[in-house]
């Protein structure tokens, strides 16, 4: 933990690292407006907290096993009346910094999606997210007490409270995988993340129903929200996104040693 406070504070922004040395430093350049930044890190064994340290951040280091923990810690300490919420490989530009500061300052809300715009290397894929498999959008300005994480590894559940305010139009810029290769290895990391939450739910699903459903969920992302405008990374996006239940499934089942 670094850094003490000499003013009052309005706005935290919240960034939970772990290992992110390639990617921390443009995230926290484009959040330094901030009159609180705090950087939660996880299990960190690279040049992440350096980083951290170079942008006078206030540091808490930690080792978490849930997702949905590990983001809460960061919350309790953040010490802004507000709170930003971004990861490693998110920039803000100056225009939703800009619409940051004034909905603050105006509004009446309590909490507010931004949009999000995902990039896969240099591509910004507009169609298909959804799901399990990436966002459109997201709750990520809020005052602080109106949002908790739930106690999963991956896609923790949210508990809002609070009036929504208006959706912010400015969007966050989201590089949220490298090229395709990169994209499986998230999705690797998902499912089995999603299986271990599986089994200490005990609730592993059926592996049948999973099944039956790996084609109504493709149609979903690929024409309901219209991934095939897209092309390639609309198919592969797709498929990730309609295996992703039945694959935690199986791992549930054969990885962890459990029985359907």
């Amino acid at each position: 933990m670094t850094g003490d406070l000499e003013k009052p504070v309005n706005l935290s922004v919240l960034v939970v690292a772990h290992n992110e040395e390639k990617r921390l430093e443009e995230c926290l350049k484009r959040v330094a407006f901030a009159d609180d930044l705090v950087v939660v890190l996880d299990k960190c064994n690279d040049g992440t907290k350096a980083i951290a340290e170079r942008f006078a951040a206030r540091i808490l280091e930690g080792a978490w096993e849930l997702e949905g923990d590990r983001r809460n810690a960061g919350i309790d300490f953040c010490q802004g009346d507000w709170i930003l919420e971004v990861d490693a490989d998110e920039w803000v530009s100056s225009e939703l910094a800009a619409e940051i500061d004034s909905l603050i300052k105006t509004d009446s809300g309590d909490i507010f999606n931004i949009p999000v715009h995902n990039y896969v290397g240099g591509h910004w894929i507009r169609h298909g997210w959804g799901g399990n498999f990436g966002k459109n959008s997201y709750p990520g300005l809020f005052r602080k007490g109106v949002k908790t994480w739930g106690r999963e590894r991956v896609h923790p559940h949210l508990t809002v409270t609070g009036r929504q305010g208006a959706d912010i139009s400015s969007p966050l810029i989201h590089h949220i995988d490298d090229n395709i290769s990169d994209m499986i290895r998230r999705f690797d990391r998902y499912t089995t993340a999603r299986a271990k939450d599986l089994v200490d739910k005990g609730d592993l699903g059926s592996i049948v129903n999973m099944t039956r459903k790996v084609f109504s969920r493709f149609w979903k992302c690929y024409v309901g929200r219209k991934g095939y405008r897209e092309n390639g990374y609309g198919v592969i996006i797709g498929i990730l996104a309609a295996i992703y239940p039945l694959v935690s499934t199986l791992k549930a089942t054969l990885d962890e040693g459990e029985q359907p």
